[in-house]
């Protein structure tokens, strides 16, 4: 089942990257999905420039290590497309998204976006957010404690995520995250993300509302679908 999964996510990267051109100003996501798109872009556009800055030191490090130019956020940067990955995407096209840990910075480049392509394949397609994924929290380490008893109180699942080595995760940007299962899938996701960003200590959540311009599903066979959101769920 790994390896279709792994040639589904291919595919639909494939698909999206044949519609690039070369010179665009591209924001890389993180994850295995847009390890693939990375590989693409080199694979299909050898030798040509594409402007790019990537999301995490993986993405960044991986681009450059297939000869694409990453350079850091600055801070006039706008960008003609986004590629990324999702770890759940809803009827609306909300998404969660960070299980590579890189939420905040996704958030960001996303916002600054014109075109935000997701990629995925077919098993992180979902009713409504929270019935495959957690919810991925980025917080502050010294809050991480307090914050994790609030969830519990409000009711969520609650995970902090771990590295290899049996420490706490660090996000590229020194945070801690916390994995929350919420006790029924998010029916509102936007107010969800409200609440959970109200309390003291969190940076970012995983909860991506209005943030995807175009859904690429690959399938293992081949086939790839896309979704846009419909008129009345587009912001």
């Amino acid at each position: 089942m790994t390896d279709e999964l792994e040639r589904a996510k291919a595919v639909a990267a494939e698909h999206a990257v044949r519609a690039l051109r070369p010179g665009l100003r591209l924001a890389l996501g993180t994850g295995s999905t847009a390890a693939h798109a990375v590989r693409q872009i080199a694979a299909q556009f050898p030798g040509e420039h594409f402007d790019c800055v990537a999301s995490s030191r993986a993405t960044e490090e991986l681009a450059r290590g297939l000869g694409l130019a990453v350079r850091p956020l600055r801070g006039d940067d706008r960008f003609d497309v986004l590629l990324d990955g999702a770890d759940e995407v809803s009827d609306s096209l909300a998404l969660t998204k960070g299980g590579g840990g890189a939420l905040l910075r996704e958030k960001l480049l996303a916002r600054l976006s014109a075109q935000r392509v997701i990629l995925v394949d077919p098993t992180k397609l979902v009713h409504q957010l929270g019935q495959r994924s957690p919810i991925p929290v980025e917080v502050v380490p010294f809050a991480s404690a307090v914050l994790e008893a609030e969830f519990r109180h409000q009711g969520y699942g609650v995970r902090r995520r771990v590295a290899a080595d049996g420490n706490p995760f660090r996000t590229d940007n020194g945070n801690e995250v916390l994995d929350l299962t919420p006790p029924r899938p998010l029916t509102d996701p936007s107010a969800s993300e409200r609440e959970l960003r109200a309390a003291t200590g969190v940076v970012e959540t995983g909860i991506f509302v209005g943030l995807a311009d175009r859904v690429v599903v690959g399938h293992p066979d081949g086939r790839v679908e896309e979704r846009v959101p419909s008129r009345a769920g587009r912001t």
